[in-house]
Order: structure tokens, then C-alpha cells, then sequence
């Protein structure tokens, strides 16, 4: 009798701990994922036809709508880039030029 009571103890407390708590909110105390650290993309160039848009993006040309590196080309402008990566927009824009400064 004993030990029936023993084992019926045993197994409630093991059933009582996989119960969720309904109020605590999803991921509570889970470990937070690690961010991916988002590639840097090189725009060179910007080529825009009657019919199509061509980016120059890491010395390879590249048209909208096309996917690479994990990102795909949303739009091209004619001064930038929008990419969506990991459901985000970017924008890529030109580097600016350095500063020459005049001797005389």
C-alpha cells in the first residue's frame, strides 16, 4: 500500500512540472537568440534603362527582384538600393567621395 502511494506521488509531481503556466507570456525565459550580424554590400554603380534597373552591388551587376547572400533586391533608385534582408528593408547608398583639399 505503501509503495502504491509512493509511485502515485512520484508520477504526479513529474506530470505536475511539464505543466505550462497559462499566464507567463510565450518565450518567457528562453535564451535570447543571437543577432546576425548583417552583411556590409559595396554599391559601385547604378545603371537605370527604359526597361530594366541594373545596381552594381559588390562588383557584380545585379537587376530588382533578384536574390543573393541571403537578401534579395527590392527596388533600384537612381541615387540608392533598397535590399530586404531577414524581413527588413536596407538601403544601400553611394560612399561618399573623400575630400581633396586645395594646396594654393
Amino acid at each position: 500500500m505503501r509503495l502504491l502511494l509512493i509511485i502515485m506521488l512520484a508520477l504526479t509531481a513529474s506530470n505536475a512540472l511539464a505543466l505550462k503556466d497559462p499566464t507567463r507570456p510565450n518565450g518567457f525565459g528562453a535564451t535570447p537568440q543571437a543577432q546576425v550580424p548583417q552583411k556590409e554590400f559595396s554599391l559601385a554603380s547604378i545603371f537605370i534603362g527604359n526597361d530594366r534597373r541594373v545596381a552594381v552591388i559588390d562588383g557584380v551587376a545585379r537587376q530588382e527582384g533578384q536574390a543573393f547572400d541571403g537578401v534579395r533586391i527590392q527596388r533600384i533608385h537612381p541615387d540608392r538600393v533598397e535590399l530586404v534582408d531577414q524581413g527588413s528593408v536596407r538601403v544601400l547608398r553611394f560612399e561618399p567621395l573623400p575630400q581633396v583639399r586645395s594646396l594654393q
